[in-house]
């Protein structure tokens, strides 16, 4: 019988190598490093609106004035800063024709991480690592799972959001509990 095989009939070193197995095992499952090497981009354009309604009387002949599409009106933006991973691109919370709220990232590019969300917050945007795990202290509104982590991304806001002390974005790692960015929000006059 060689050392090799000495070794693995003895009772402790199949559980401690066991263990080591599982250990291993939960810690993949639980950081998930190769996020770390995973791109994903997504290319969203902006949702069509409905055409505006016109004012009654009669309908005019000239298509120049037919009913066109509404843009959507911006009505608050930030740009994005670095937290736990390098974070850059702009956030714009835009309001439909009809009412409707949509929250859109452009020109994003951060890491890709487990359980990544975006949330609506009224938590400060501070640099640095002060910045880092404000966003869950206060109010937030969870727009969703991060589409993916490079590109330009729509996030429809549930009816009746009402936008009043929501002062930030974050693109918030639920799992750690951690921001990776976020953006100081600046309202636009109506």
């Amino acid at each position: 019988m060689n050392a090799t095989t000495r070794l693995l009939t003895r009772p402790w070193l199949i559980g401690v190598l066991v263990a080591g197995m599982v250990v291993a095992a939960a810690g993949l499952y639980w950081f998930q490093p190769w996020q770390l090497w995973v791109d994903e981009t997504v290319q969203e354009t902006l949702p069509s609106t409905a055409p505006v309604s016109q004012a009654p009387g009669p309908v005019p002949k000239s298509s120049a004035t037919a009913a066109r599409p509404a843009a959507p009106v911006e009505v608050a933006t930030g740009t994005l800063i670095s937290h736990e991973h390098q974070t850059t691109g702009t956030v714009r919370v835009l309001r439909a024709a009809d009412g409707s709220l949509l929250l859109r990232l452009e020109d994003l590019a951060t890491s890709s991480g487990p359980d990544v969300h975006v949330w609506l917050t009224d938590a400060p945007v501070r640099p640095g690592k002060d910045g880092w795990d404000v966003f869950d202290d206060g109010k937030y509104l969870d727009a969703g799972k991060l589409k993916g982590n490079k590109g330009n991304q729509n996030y429809t806001l549930p009816a009746g959001t009402d936008l009043v002390g929501y002062t930030s974005v974050s693109i918030w790692c639920d799992r750690f509990d951690v921001s990776f960015g976020a953006a100081e929000l600046t309202s636009r006059p109506a």
